[in-house]
């Protein structure tokens, strides 16, 4: 007769589960709440002490670390010697094991969670199980997962109560990579504590990734691409409602996209080529926004990426029919937006959870460098205009400011070094990447034109020469934001005296490489 051994933390679909072993003849043996649920739906089900002939002990933490119960699961069946030994100590052979673990990620999401509720749902009974009859996938099943009840139910049944080995060693698998997972989020849990108490990044790191889909290729079609999720990560962060697939770049402005318009409180709009914004805006409802940013780079548009802040409406969405772009990122799109804008069956339309009043939580960024990994935690500090600091005669009027907190808030999101003209809640000219601040300078100066006249400036890092801010004078720009810190702050701080443009000091530099 075969036997089996169930502890399963999900009970869902468990009661059915065992029906079918009961059905094919094996023996159950089962411990705790699975005991307990399986006798109560009269399932013929006996203790786990009935292997073992030793009592549950330290409440419950130890159950089945146990050799009655791991010599009957890591014998060999292909080897005498270990079938003589099992018969030497009345070992009962175990066939199939369907464990699946203590809820430890579940536990520590929950708010308020103590260090010692996150100790007693670490389970030490279940992968060791686990890892056992995996390691000796070819004798014995292990079931991990409740989606994977239905085709060993079926597998079962089609071959009198055995699992091929082909099976065996698919949910063999599984169960390692279940392992692995699982202590890596008690790894990750112990090092965000250490972390608490120190003001260092941890020694070690490590990352479950769990594939969502192949894209068709990289940064160019010579290179391979997938999509992962930390497996932590219950959902994917978009939600794709029509269109085409999504390509490796799409993903890379679309986050970009959703990081810029979550820093606007009032109805935004972002546009974004090549990561970089080319256009943004915020006004009083979501088609002026959208409209605004359009018009600071109607050029550049074609072609990209757009990013809101508020649900899609039919006005956004008329306005947005006008010209080729590649995505719409949005918290939504109300029935008559999608019914237009669908009409477009290459147009991407992705839906997400654009939070405009959140704390931004930390994040961990990695870059690759030839073999080894750059880490840090994300720029995330919130811009303020509170926190600046005047450093000119010449002190900013309110409405300035605001365009000044506006453009520091989004210069930290282009490519240094990075450079912003802003006019009443629209940029009005971008420069991007350049080698030299003062040409970033040129760039954005040039590309504001006329509209310049009046306008406020944003550099995500100081000033190194005083020419940057001269260029900025001849143009009419009459306010300026940026990080200071430099030797030369001084006489940059003369030249605008000198000329009655105001300045501020952030304190925060924002380099994006």
């Amino acid at each position: 007769m075969k036997k089996a051994i169930i502890s399963v933390s999900d009970k869902e679909g468990i009661i059915e589960f065992s029906e079918c072993l009961i059905s094919l003849g094996y023996t159950i043996y089962s411990t705790g709440g699975t005991l307990t649920l399986l006798q109560k739906n009269k399932i013929a089900v006996k203790s786990i002490k009935a292997l073992t002939k030793f009592p549950e002990i330290l409440n419950g933490r130890v159950k089945t670390l146990h050799p009655h119960v791991h010599g009957g699961i890591l014998a060999d069946r292909r080897s005498q010697d270990h079938l003589n030994t099992c018969e030497e100590y009345s070992i009962d052979l175990i066939d199939l094991v369907v464990v699946n673990l203590y809820p430890f990620e579940k536990t520590i999401q929950k708010k308020g969670v103590t260090l010692e509720e996150a100790i007693e749902n670490i389970d030490i009974g279940g992968p060791t199980m686990v890892r056992a009859a995996a390691k000796n996938y070819k004798s014995v099943g292990v079931v991990t997962s409740t989606q994977d009840y239905k085709i060993v139910q079926k597998e079962l049944k089609s071959n009198k109560g055995i699992l091929s080995e082909q099976i065996r060693q698919s949910l063999a698998i599984k169960a390692f990579k279940l392992i692995a997972e699982y202590d890596i989020s008690i790894s990750d849990y112990f090092n965000q504590i250490a972390e608490q108490k120190s003001a260092t990044m941890p020694q070690y790191v490590t990352m479950a990734l769990e594939k969502l889909t192949d894209l068709r290729y990289g940064e160019n079609p010579h290179q391979q691409a997938a999509i992962y999720k930390r497996r932590s990560e219950k959902n994917h962060f978009i939600n794709q409602l029509h269109g085409k697939e999504l390509s490796y770049n799409n993903y890379l402005d679309i986050d970009s996209a959703i990081e810029i318009v979550s820093e606007f409180e009032l109805p935004g709009a972002v546009i974004i080529k090549h990561t970089n914004p080319c256009g943004a805006a915020i006004d009083d409802s979501l088609d002026s926004a959208y409209k605004r940013a359009y018009d600071a780079d109607s050029v550049s548009a074609f072609g990209s990426i757009v990013g809101l802040n508020r649900v899609v409406d039919i006005k956004t969405a008329k306005k947005l029919s006008q010209t080729f772009i590649e995505v719409i990122v949005a918290p939504g799109f109300d029935k008559d937006a999608f019914t237009l804008l669908s009409k477009k069956a290459n147009l991407r339309l992705i839906e997400t959870t654009i939070n405009t009043k959140r704390k931004k939580h930390d994040t961990t960024i990695f870059r690759d460098i030839n073999g080894a990994v750059l880490i840090q935690t994300s720029d995330n500090a919130k811009v303020s205009a509170k926190t600046f600091s005047c450093v000119t005669t010449e002190s900013p009027t309110k409405k300035q400011m605001n365009d000044l907190e506006f453009a520091f808030c989004l210069v930290k999101y282009i490519k240094s070094n990075a450079i912003l003209i802003v006019k009443d809640g629209q940029t009005i000219g971008i420069g991007a990447g350049q080698m030299s601040r003062v040409d970033s300078v040129t760039i954005a100066l040039e590309k504001a034109g006329k509209k310049a006249k009046g306008a406020v400036m944003a550099s995500d890092a100081f000033f190194p020469f005083k020419d940057s801010i001269e260029l900025c004078v001849k143009y009419g720009i009459n306010a300026i934001v940026q990080p200071g810190g430099s030797k030369r702050d001084q006489e940059s701080i003369d030249a605008c005296n000198d000329n009655n443009v105001s300045m501020v000091f952030t304190g925060s530099r924002h380099f994006k490489h």
